[in-house]
């Protein structure tokens, strides 16, 4: 990948130019390294100014109006002292990139990892995360997929609070350091994801709706994006260009758009449909795959449609559905949303037809939800699968992971439904050794008061649902977030070692058995016990049996089965049946019919 330099954006102060939209205003200065400078206003709402002498390092802010408060760059890229203190000029060109013959990857037949920069390791670091890059490699990953890096207030904290959208967070290691580790990455042969947020702001140091009408109405997390309303086509530019930037400058390989369903759009060409042609675009331009994943609870089947097919363009979205029908048949739990999805049919539906909400009811909404998707025509890589992510952990009172309570046969179980199954498959951070340690919420904002309105408010919702107030950790609490760092010793020892092996044959099974990652939903058949508890996965000439019991299981096959390929505990095969212990799975290659060798 021999990209060209692309010049910095112009009004970040490389060049000693400063630029901010701030239609509303009288009177903006910039204050660069401590002294004020007038700036023009333009028709447009910019404003101006050139600074003699400033570049690369200088510290900058600006004051609106008689105001004396100076504000971050709302376009910022460094912000090394936080949030509330003045942006600093980062130069992308000054990076000499190491990745020059990196051509990317596509998310087609990828298995991603989802990571948690400030959990990862001890450090919490990207330099830190790069020691640990080979185990990825070695598990079989594909895809790094990084929780937000966007500067929020404090140290600690998930990412989902940002209030710099381009601003690499400091404590993780800034903007050269993330250079460093997909420089890294590219290296070992991985692609880097981003997780972006632009659906909300963090309620600490969201200084954007000061400059201009950024916002308007509300969502789940307060104010809304103004997308479509009056002076929005800067609010559309800051999103679209802020993406390309983190891609460009970056050397990303795709994005994740958190909460795509939180960006409210009424225009004619959504931001979504806008995103996707200028970053197909800029895929084009730079010869390699970029890939945009949606996360959305719509189950509107049209998300990953391609634009030519009247969709918005993306790539692939997240398909929390699996996740839920997985977590109720292996845990048994069906409080809240997951009342939905029990049943012995579920797990299988869901498995073949992507959403459990195809247009029917659903219990916890009160409503009908979702549409069918077209499994003759959309490909199951476009959505993915997974047993666990940072919010179906982070969203329990304690943040207690499935290792913590489902035995490794289990874990396994789950492990293999996803990874050999039609969808992309995703892995949460340490879920491939079923890692006990947990993965609460956890912030550190430095204002008393919003720390004590998170802390009680996290009291209030998991009280309401019923969880005991000594049972949930104090988010600001430095030890909940210490709780949460992966315990790396924890693959070295059972049962982490055996879950981890599993999971390693499983993607080698994947990627040496082209039919194993077969992405055509039309041609996946799944079987199911009439109690649900024993499923058979058809994957073109290949079998899954798994059994989620505790007892024996025999299914009947189509076909006579040779040995087992790939197996947890011990099966026997006598002619077409198939027998395998409580809680294992066995894979299987039978004769296909005629009619499948035909096809």
């Amino acid at each position: 990948m021999n990209e060209p330099n692309h010049p910095a954006t112009p009004g970040r102060g490389v060049h000693g130019d400063f630029s901010v939209w701030a239609p509303a205003a009288h009177r903006v200065r910039v204050r660069v390294d401590g002294t004020d400078h007038t700036m023009d206003r333009d028709d447009h709402g910019w404003w101006h100014a050139t600074v003699s002498g400033a570049g690369p390092g200088s510290d900058y802010a600006y004051l609106l109006d008689e105001d004396e408060q100076a504000l971050p760059d709302p376009r910022s890229l460094w912000q090394p002292e936080g949030v509330h203190a003045p942006t600093r000029v980062y130069d992308h060109d000054a990076h000499v990139w190491a990745d020059g013959g990196w051509t990317g990857r596509p998310l087609a037949g990828a298995v991603i990892y989802e990571l948690h920069v400030g959990t990862f390791t001890p450090e919490g670091t990207l330099t830190g995360a790069i020691d640990h890059l080979d185990h990825l490699v070695g598990l079989g990953v594909t895809h790094v997929e990084l929780m937000p890096l966007n500067a929020f207030d404090g140290a600690h904290g998930w990412g989902y609070d940002g209030v710099l959208w381009s601003a690499v967070h400091q404590p993780y290691g800034g903007p050269d350091a993330l250079k460093g580790f997909v420089d890294a990455c590219h290296r070992r042969g991985l692609a880097v994801l981003l997780d972006v947020v632009y659906n909300h702001l963090g309620p600490s140091g969201a200084y954007l709706p000061r400059f201009g009408p950024y916002f308007l109405g509300e969502n789940a997390w307060g104010p809304s994006l103004n997308l479509d309303g009056p002076h929005s086509d800067p609010v559309r530019d800051l999103v679209v260009e802020g993406a390309l930037d983190w891609l460009r400058h970056y050397h990303l390989d795709g994005l994740r758009l958190d909460a795509v369903h939180a960006m409210r759009d009424d225009r004619a060409v959504p931001i979504l449909v806008e995103l996707s042609d200028a970053v197909e675009a800029l895929a084009t331009g730079l010869g390699r795959p970029l890939s945009l994943i949606a996360e959305s609870d719509r189950n509107d089947p049209r998300t990953v449609l391609a634009r030519e097919a009247g969709g918005p363009g993306m790539t692939a979205q997240w398909s929390d559905d699996l996740h839920h029908a997985l977590h109720v048949a292996l845990t048994g739990e069906t409080h809240g949303y997951y009342a939905d999805f029990a049943g012995p049919r579920v797990l299988a539906d869901v498995l073949r037809n992507v959403f459990r909400h195809q247009g029917g009811p659903s219990s916890f909404r009160g409503r009908s939800h979702g549409a069918p998707v077209d499994t003759h025509r959309v490909p199951g890589s476009r959505f993915l699968g997974y047993l666990s992510t940072h919010d179906q952990i982070g969203n329990r009172a304690r943040g207690d992971r499935k290792g913590e309570r489902l035995s490794p046969g289990l874990l396994t179980c789950g492990a293999a439904l996803v990874l050999l199954s039609p969808y992309t498959p995703m892995i949460f951070m340490g879920e491939e050794w079923g890692a006990t340690t947990p993965w609460p919420f956890f912030a550190s904002f430095t204002d008393p008061d919003l720390a004590e309105g998170v802390r009680a408010g996290r009291r209030r919702e998991f009280a309401a649902l019923g969880w005991a107030e000594e049972d949930i950790p104090d988010p600001m609490d430095p030890a909940t977030r210490e709780s949460a760092v992966l315990d790396w010793s924890e693959p070295e020892r059972e049962p982490g070692a055996s879950v981890l092996e599993a999971y390693r044959a499983l993607i080698a099974l994947r990627r040496a058995e082209p039919e194993a990652a077969d992405p055509r939903l039309d041609r996946f058949e799944v079987t199911a016990s009439e109690d649900g508890r024993v499923l058979v996965l058809h994957r073109g000439s290949l079998r899954l049996v798994c059994n989620l019991s505790a007892e024996k299981a025999g299914v009947e096959l189509d076909a006579p089965p040779g040995e087992p390929l790939l197996a947890t505990g011990h099966t026997r095969v006598e002619g077409a049946r198939v027998e395998v212990p409580g809680e294992s799975f066995a894979v299987l290659r039978v004769r296909p019919a005629r009619s499948d060798r035909s096809r």
